[in-house]
């Protein structure tokens, strides 16, 4: 999720557990700095893109670090903020705000490898957009309210609208699971023979989902409205580069994007360069990772892959396709 997300639900969780033991904007700040500090990974250079991307969300987001890291933590601010007292509850406060970080990040269809040292698997729901202002604004109101307020009331609310965020992610995992029956019923319907489906909200909201269709082939994209459940998905195939994949998959940066994308990517050739896009994140034909692995001639050296800079689709055309597949009938 993005930094602001991550920083009130550490402050939310803070307030939550430390309630009226300290004042209210020493449990906020507590909270807020170890929510954010898992992601401080992101200024640590692997030296290539492709490994920034597959590393990034590693051992700082891994539940098992993070539990070990949590008293050290927790000792560090009883001492600051209340001269070494309430280390029980600064203990959990500081380990609730470590790990519903990556537990949060669980949430969107990046991958968080948080199982490490146990398992290196990048797991990923993928039921909300990393930017959700539907998730994000209890939490920002709910800790508004506990600083304004200093009281008991503003502590109930912050309390209140935890929730309420929580229970919104709950019911985006619901509606994830009503438009996957929705698209497995349609690919029955459209005798659409699917190796894997990726089924996420677009940017913003979860009223609009994207689809991704792999075939042995080629990969789909479509897309579907929840205030039209029951409508067809018109799906738009493009070559996913198959026989570019069986050519080259001993390349370890092309195997590695393979693995990190669940198998959601796509390989193209541009001249003598191999292209491959992680189709998960981003819309045909714009995708946040796409990378050039380098002149793939036989006998060319290995070389180091290139991230692509590739244009975001504008505001305008987001808003079309989110007009688009609300008034589907």
């Amino acid at each position: 999720m993005d930094s602001v997300s991550q920083l009130v639900l550490g402050a939310a969780v803070g307030i939550a557990v430390m309630g009226k033991r300290v004042p209210v904007w020493k449990a906020a700040l507590a909270g807020a700095v170890c929510g954010t500090l898992p992601d401080l990974d992101v200024f640590y250079d692997h030296g290539d893109p492709i490994s920034n991307m597959t590393l990034h969300r590693t051992e700082s987001h891994a539940l098992f670090y993070l539990t070990l890291l949590s008293p050290l933590l927790a000792w560090l601010m009883a001492r600051l903020f209340s001269a070494g007292q309430h280390f029980r509850h600064w203990w959990g406060s500081v380990w609730l705000a470590l790990i519903t970080h990556p537990l949060l990040d669980l949430m969107t269809v990046y991958g968080t490898q948080l199982g490490l040292p146990f398992t290196n698997t990048p797991f990923a729901v993928g039921s909300i957009f990393i930017i959700d202002p539907l998730y994000t604004l209890p939490l920002i109101i709910g800790v508004g309210l506990a600083l304004y307020r200093e009281r008991q009331r503003g502590i109930v609310w912050n309390n209140v609208l935890l929730g309420v965020s929580c229970l919104y992610l709950a019911c985006t995992v619901v509606e994830q699971h009503q438009v996957t029956a929705h698209v497995g019923d349609e690919l029955q319907r459209q005798n659409i023979e699917s190796t894997q489906v990726l089924v996420t909200p677009t940017p913003l909201n979860t009223l609009v989902w994207r689809v991704v269709v792999m075939t042995k082939d080629s990969y789909g994209e479509g897309f579907t409205s929840l205030l039209h459940p029951d409508s067809p998905i018109r799906f738009r195939f493009y070559p996913r580069g198959e026989a570019l994949y069986e050519a080259h998959k001993d390349n370890a940066f092309l195997a590695r994007v393979a693995w990190f994308s669940h198998g959601f990517f796509s390989v193209k050739q541009q001249g003598s360069h191999i292209l491959v896009s992680d189709l998960r994140m981003g819309q045909e034909p714009d995708y946040s990772f796409v990378f050039d692995l380098g002149d793939m001639k036989p006998g060319a050296p290995p070389e180091l892959p290139v991230k692509v800079a590739s244009a975001r689709p504008s505001a305008t055309k987001m808003l079309e396709q989110f007009r688009q597949a609300l008034e589907v009938e």
